[in-house]
């Protein structure tokens, strides 16, 4: 009974650390700006059912620029049709802050589903939780998370945040 218990304990730590995504890196033609981004060349990591993510730091050379961080959510297969010209996509975390952004509505009146959102602070995103992601349009879309899509989700930021 331990044997089976420990065999299936170590299965699980194996799955969870392998869904943790690499860090790919890149640097620009001038060499002034290197890009920190999860490795997302076959899959892109699940935030919860339907919403995935990318996370990319733009490192520039120089004290004068500061690192910038973007989150990247895609919403698997959402359309939708709104009555203004834009929508406002939230991240709603654990302490009660709100990360949020303003997507432009295409000239045909639909969202495709992607947005970006701007991390002005990644350590306290790193110390908090993304709870959920509401994406406001004609009706309110909430995405949940999962207590292993939130630990995953902070693993991949640590490594994008420490990638060198």
């Amino acid at each position: 009974m331990k044997k089976s218990i420990l065999i299936l304990a170590f299965l699980f730590v194996t799955m969870v650390s392998n869904a943790q995504a690499s860090v790919l890196k890149g640097v620009n033609e001038a060499g002034d700006v290197a890009t920190f981004e999860l490795d997302c060349t076959v899959k892109f990591q699940t935030l919860a059912k339907g919403l995935r993510y990318n996370i990319t730091r733009h490192e520039f050379k120089g004290h004068e620029m500061k690192n910038t961080y973007r989150l990247l959510l895609v919403m698997d297969g959402f359309y939708s049709k709104t009555l203004n010209k834009e929508m406002t996509i939230s991240a709603v975390l654990s302490d009660g802050s709100v990360i949020e952004a303003r997507k432009i509505i295409e000239d045909d009146g639909f969202f495709d589903g992607a947005c970006t959102l701007k991390i002005k602070d990644p350590q306290a995103l790193l110390a908090a939780n993304i709870d959920k992601v509401i994406v406001h349009a004609d009706k309110d879309v909430v995405y949940t998370l999962s207590e292993k899509n939130k630990a995953i989700f902070k693993k991949n930021l640590n490594a994008v945040i420490t990638a060198k």
